[in-house]
């Protein structure tokens, strides 16, 4: 039996990406990206960025000028690895003299602790050289290979260990410090003498300076990594995590795995810092998203609710207030993304939010109301609830654009994304003969987040006594399920269509956005076991999960973003959907096939992978540009869990009915919390026990 807590913070939790033979280490929005050995090439997506600006572009380390031959990586947390590496043999010897250690740690800069050993039994000496730039590229700009060749940056050698790069007309600077060393323009270098046996060691540190936002390094050389703000964190996260025993090792591994990387990618506000919220992914997305953040701060809910409550504060402190087409900002919009590098800035007009979504704004009222049945004071309550009515303002007022009682999207400014749902590449919503309908655009799911934020605010009406309100609102998402059942529901196909175009005819590709309204409630019961079938028909299930589009319809393609991938996320909505209705096989056959796949993804769910079917390969195909760790991949193993215990909250004493796969078994998750109770459930083939339930309910 394999005892998993969620919370323990040794063996594999949060382990850095490794993608092919690189590195990945993740702090806050804090992120490096490096070969095995630490290298950082100028002309590849890799570096150091800190708040979207790549600080460190080149790194090269080389003993007696020659390059150290890496071994292996060890890590233990997120933002934390040891690269081992040795010199090369001397001509004509198989074994190399020395071992070279580097301890690298990420948080707005960077640490590294450079050790040397003479593996030898004679003294050695050597020098150690580190070579190192900043072209203070944009995020974007990295990513889309767009890395400018006339970039200038100036160096100047500030004392005898340290020298600064910069770019002063951007106001963008890095001081890169080495104990002990001689530094000159962009390199510093060591004379070291070892004896046999001996070792050598010096600390680096990379302090970044960004315009007038002061940033602090979180390992300062002296100091213990183990007393510093994301160590002590990620532990508290650890300690308050549930714990899980389990005969199944996939189960109990991803698990882990999930909660190290749901801690890593947690972003502090400095203004609050009681205040998290959880990034989108790493690399590229290290910052709050409106509709990422809402959906993992939900499928954390079993684990913590803190997260659901620094999210919903931050998104509301940043509500629209006015019409602004560059940003799509609009009175009681909730945003899609919040960006500092210069890229989205620009096109933003200096602003650093961008509001382009549809779906953004009823999810703010789903967790809202969601949260309120897990457990929310009063007071956080009271302050939200404004926010919440001007959000179903906005759905009403500007969201349904035309009155017809559902909500579109059409982009506002040209560089604005032209699909404004989860599936937001430009080629993303379709019809079932490939071709691409014109807006404004009604998508399905978001039809049933507004339903489930109407029932979410009427519940919250009832809690305070807002009698006529929660009467108002209830009629109003009765309305909304009648017109979405007849004007989206395509008989003589068995599916909903995934949209509305701007003509109001049905766009009628097989997609896994029916799966959504299965999870918020608004499909008609007649027309449920339809939409399950389908779901798991040999078109959309590739035996790892359900792919985004059927493979019979036009645009498919198993290696494109969003027509014909599987995401783990969109898996877990689905599954939770299908379990909703009843459909139990249906939903642990979606289980069971995501947690096989995140085996060959070393227990770690990337953000999606190629959608070829099961029976073709032997293991699910990486997608390339996949991030990972990535939020709401990360959160899908959690919500998997509630799924298979059918955790709801408010339900009576019907709080937990457990429906577990045989494989899982037997199955005690301790250290949930609802409400005020802390949980135990225990699950073997006699049936199932939960303590800690308070009397009454």
């Amino acid at each position: 039996m394999v005892n998993n807590p969620w919370g323990d913070a040794a063996g594999e939790v949060g382990e850095p990406s490794v993608v092919g033979a690189g590195v990945t280490l993740v702090e806050g929005s804090t992120f490096c990206i490096s070969e095995s050995g630490g290298v950082i090439n100028p002309n590849r997506p890799e570096g150091l960025f800190v708040r979207d600006t790549r600080v460190v572009s080149q790194w090269r380390l080389t003993v007696d000028g020659q390059p150290p031959q890496p071994l292996t990586v060890q890590y233990a947390d997120p933002y934390s690895a040891t690269l081992l590496a040795r010199t090369p043999p001397r001509p004509g010897r198989a074994d190399s003299t020395a071992l070279v250690v580097l301890g690298r740690h990420v948080g707005d800069g960077m640490r590294e602790d450079l050790t040397v050993r003479n593996l030898s039994g004679d003294p050695i000496t050597c020098t150690v050289a580190l070579e190192m730039d900043a072209d203070f590229a944009d995020l974007f700009e990295v990513k889309e290979g767009r890395i400018g060749e006339g970039v200038v940056t100036q160096c100047r050698v500030v004392d005898d260990g340290a020298f600064e790069i910069s770019r002063p007309e951007l106001k963008l600077a890095v001081t890169v410090a080495g104990s002990g060393a001689t530094a000159s323009e962009r390199a510093l270098r060591w004379q070291v003498m070892l004896p046999a046996r001996g070792e050598w060691s010096a600390c680096i540190q990379y302090r970044p300076a960004l315009g007038s936002v002061p940033v602090t390094p979180r390992y300062g050389c002296g100091s213990p990594v183990s007393h510093s703000a994301p160590y002590q964190r990620l532990r508290d996260w650890y300690q308050n995590s549930p714990t899980v025993l389990t005969e199944d090792e996939t189960l109990a591994a991803v698990l882990q795995r999930a909660v190290g990387d749901l801690g890593a990618l947690r972003i502090f506000d400095p203004g609050h810092p009681e205040r998290a919220v959880v990034a989108a992914g790493a690399p590229w997305f290290m910052a709050l998203f409106g509709r990422d953040s809402l959906l993992t701060s939900w499928m954390v809910l079993p684990l913590d609710r803190r997260l659901a409550v620094g999210t919903l504060q931050s998104l509301a402190g940043m509500q629209g207030n006015e019409i602004r087409p560059l940003q799509e900002e609009q009175p009681g919009r909730i945003p899609h993304e919040v960006r500092f590098g210069r890229a989205a800035t620009l096109l933003l007009g200096g602003d650093t939010v961008y509001y382009g979504t549809a779906d953004a704004t009823p999810l703010f009222v789903m967790l809202l109301g969601e949260l309120h049945r897990w457990g929310l004071d009063a007071k956080t309550r009271d302050e939200l609830l404004p926010h919440a009515d001007r959000a179903l303002e906005w759905i009403e007022q500007y969201g349904d654009m035309d009155g017809d009682g559902f909500v579109e999207y059409a982009r506002a400014a040209e560089h604005g994304l032209a699909n404004q749902g989860w599936k937001d590449s430009w080629d993303g919503v379709n019809f079932i003969d490939g071709s691409m309908p014109h807006a404004p655009i009604a998508l399905s799911e978001v039809q049933g987040y507004v339903y489930a934020a109407y029932l979410a605010r009427a519940d919250l009406a009832d809690e305070i006594g807002e009698d006529e309100l929660a009467v108002r609102l209830r009629a109003k998402a009765a309305r909304l399920k009648k017109a979405f059942n007849e004007q989206f529901w395509l008989p003589e196909k068995g599916w909903f269509a995934i949209g509305l175009d701007r003509d109001k005819r049905p766009i009628d590709a097989l997609t896994s956005n029916m799966g959504h309204c299965l999870w918020t409630g608004i499909v008609d019961d007649d027309k449920a076991k339809s939409v399950a079938d389908h779901l798991l028909s040999p078109e959309m299930f590739s035996g790892w999960g359900i792919r985004t589009l059927g493979t019979n319809m036009g645009a498919y393609n198993p290696v494109s973003y969003h027509n014909g991938s599987v995401w783990p996320h969109d898996n877990a909505i689905c599954a939770a959907g299908l379990m909703r209705y009843g459909f139990t096989e249906h939903a642990n056959r979606v289980i069971d096939g995501v947690l096989d796949a995140a085996v060959r993804f070393g227990h770690r769910l990337p953000e999606l992978f190629c959608g070829f079917d099961r029976a073709e390969f032997a293991s699910p195909v990486p997608y390339p540009t996949s991030c990972s760790p990535q939020a709401w991949a990360s959160a899908t193993p959690l919500l998997f869990m509630r799924t298979m215990l059918r955790l709801e909250p408010g339900n009576g004493d019907k709080v937990v009915d457990p429906v577990i796969p045989q494989r899982y078994l037997p199955l005690r998750v301790s250290g949930l919390r609802v409400g005020d109770d802390v949980l135990t459930v225990t699950v073997n083939d006699a049936g199932f026990r939960v303590h800690g339930l308070s009397t009454g309910r």
